[in-house]
């Protein structure tokens, strides 16, 4: 059983390592002295952080996504805690058939989804720019929002709702002063993940993006085109702090609080 343990634990290692080895490296080099990412290690600066800073361009495509990332999150929050709430509270024609529609939609490749929507816009004559890119994340963030808040509320004791309707509280009522408060913590992890799809995302935005509307995902792609440089170890530095921030933080709200009874 020893040997069984340590080998699993070796294993476990083994698979992180696969994972955050590269990223550590990322991370070592974009403080290196050195204009060749891939040289050797040649002294400690922040001249590319501060280098960073000063991109215009590079400034303008990160206020771009924060923007689609905020807004495709918010809209996506608000139609994923309704459907999360519908599919919960009511029973309808078809219920389980679109829940698993909600799963294929998750599980289907990016380029996919991209190109779909891509020829949808096309059919419907619409211009590509940030409201396409706005439908585009809202769509590709709306299924895991869906199934984070609907399993918050398996989890929920129903009969707190049925209470709140013998009291004579309504289907709005009862949602805004009970089932919503319940679920705030959710709702914030759903944002925060939807947030963190739309910034990392750069597939399905490169099929539906448009000339006057650059997002840093995009950017980074072309400036990778022409070779690593330190800036970009840099700026991808701060987008996994960022990542990570938001997942930390979604997945302490999402955390259960433990009852002090028991």
């Amino acid at each position: 059983m020893k040997s069984y343990s340590v080998a699993k634990r070796l294993y476990m290692l083994m698979v992180y390592g696969f994972l955050y080895i590269p990223i550590i490296i990322l991370i070592i080099y974009s403080f290196n002295s050195s204009m060749y990412s891939a040289s050797v290690w040649e002294g400690f600066t922040l001249n590319w952080y501060k280098k960073l800073f000063t991109n215009s361009p590079l400034l303008a495509s990160v206020g771009n996504s924060l923007l689609l990332a905020a807004s495709s999150a918010t809209i996506a929050t608000v139609i994923g805690t309704l459907g999360a709430v519908g599919f919960f509270r009511f029973r309808f024609t078809g219920k389980n058939f679109l829940y698993v529609l909600i799963y294929i939609v998750m599980m289907s490749p990016d380029i996919v989804m991209g190109i779909s929507l891509l020829v949808l816009f096309i059919a419907l004559n619409i211009p590509l720019g940030f409201w396409t890119l706005t439908i585009t994340h809202i769509t590709f963030s709306l299924p895991f929002v869906v199934i984070t808040l609907f399993t918050r509320l398996s989890g929920f004791d129903k009969h707190i709702v049925e209470a709140a309707k013998d009291l004579g509280a309504d289907e709005f009522r009862t949602f805004l002063h009970i089932i919503f408060p319940m679920l705030t913590p959710a709702v914030a992890a759903g944002w925060l993940l939807s947030f963190t799809i739309s910034m990392d995302d750069a597939i399905g935005s490169f099929f539906v993006t448009g000339p006057d509307f650059e997002i840093l995902p995009l950017r980074i792609y072309s400036m990778v085109r022409l070779g690593v440089k330190p800036e970009i170890n840099a700026l991808s530095t701060l987008i996994f702090l960022l990542s990570l921030t938001l997942v930390i933080i979604s997945r302490l709200l999402m955390k259960e609080k433990k009852d002090p009874d028991m």
